[in-house]
């Protein structure tokens, strides 16, 4: 039996994205831009797929812009508002966030503006008291995700927001969605969120497409140029086969499901079997924590070793953010969070999805322990 437990990284394609991409690819291949009456039902049908995501975003208005995937979008909605509104001004972002979205707010560096990062507390959540001194008249953009990939903490928007109105009410706050979309309710509107990214890879979608919501304060110029599609704010013809799998995915993402009870019943068997490890993030039972993320470190057991082990059990997690895994580094998030450096290099992340079932999750904790318990007398010098 396959254990998959690293859906934070990616998910599997549900059966009904698989469909809705075959038919795109064989009977709705046609070009959305043309003007006959097969392409404009491909239109249409994009055209809905936004009002799904609008509707799961709560949002009555503001636009949707396809993208290749979250970090496409992320940049969109920062280099957007502000590469072409001249110098001056502050970009924050929390330690916790993608690489998509630091960089791109690195990269307003070389238009004028003051970059700075706002402090995590050891639990993973942005420290709000750090966020607040940070905050002057002339901040320009605020970057805070919804749910963090690696320790599934989950940032308090509805206070950024609320702070943000009271101390800079014209800058803008774009939220990084990308793990909490469909899992955690985001109403962009009523917590003043002003841009969204999403990423269908993330909900049993196919990857290479993703979505920008933008609302009615958002002037956004391009960051690619050609022929002016998605009203002129991302050229390039529109992946409509990712486009009918996003929408597919959006439609069967199950509104009930029971993620949370399975992570809390994998530390409960885990604390059972290895009393020494550790939770790197929020407490897993509390409103702060995602359902289906859960970091936990295994010292003296490397992370890389264990997932070895596991991988020759057919069994799957992370390490961290699937992005940066390959590069040999600790992580940005858990060095934020002042993690010590054992703990880092032992962290895994287990990341549940809605096909996981008890079964999975009893076979993993017996899996980890075991190899634990076989792994642990070894230690690197």
């Amino acid at each position: 039996m396959d254990i998959y437990l690293d859906n934070s990284a990616t998910t599997r394609p549900a059966d009904s994205v698989i469909k809705a991409m075959r038919s795109a690819m064989t009977d709705g291949y046609f070009n959305p831009s043309a003007l006959y009456a097969p392409a404009l039902a491909v239109e249409k049908h994009m055209n809905g797929c936004r009002d799904q995501i609008r509707q799961a975003l709560h949002a009555n208005g503001g636009q949707v812009i396809f993208t290749s995937g979250g970090t496409e979008a992320d940049n969109l909605a920062i280099l957007g508002p502000l590469k072409d509104r001249g110098p001056g001004g502050r970009v924050l972002y929390s330690a916790g966030e993608h690489p998509a979205v630091i960089e791109s707010c690195k990269a307003l560096s070389a238009y004028g503006y003051e970059v700075a990062e706002i402090a995590l507390q050891p639990d993973g959540v942005m420290d709000i008291d750090h966020f607040e001194a940070q905050l002057t008249g002339d901040t320009r953009l605020i970057c805070v995700m919804q749910v963090n990939n690696e320790t599934g903490a989950i940032q308090p928007l509805a206070q950024v927001s609320k702070l943000r109105d009271e101390k800079c009410p014209d800058a803008l706050l774009h939220v990084d969605g990308v793990q909490g979309f469909l899992r955690h309710d985001c109403p962009v509107q009523a917590w003043g969120i002003d841009s969204y990214a999403l990423s269908a890879h993330k909900i049993h979608g196919p990857k290479g497409i993703g979505a920008l919501w933008v609302g009615e304060r958002v002037r956004l110029s391009p960051i690619l140029y050609g022929g002016g599609q998605e009203k002129g704010l991302r050229s390039g013809t529109e992946n409509t086969p990712g486009i009918a799998g996003l929408s597919a995915a959006i439609a069967s993402y199950p509104k009930e499901h029971a993620m949370r009870t399975l992570k809390l019943r994998l530390l409960e068997r885990l604390v059972a079997g290895i009393p020494t490890l550790h939770v790197n993030g929020p407490v897993p039972d509390s409103a702060d924590a995602a359902d289906h993320i859960l970091n936990l470190s295994f010292a003296p057991v490397r992370a890389e070793t264990m997932l070895h082990a596991l991988e020759a059990e057919s069994m799957y997690a992370g390490n961290g953010s699937a992005c940066s895994s390959r590069k040999q580094r600790h992580s940005h998030v858990l060095t934020a969070m002042g993690v010590p450096r054992e703990r880092m290099e032992s962290a895994l992340r287990f990341s549940l999805s809605p096909d996981v079932d008890t079964a999975q999750i009893d076979a993993a904790a017996q899996a980890i322990i075991r190899n634990y318990d076989m792994l642990k007398i070894f230690k690197r010098r």
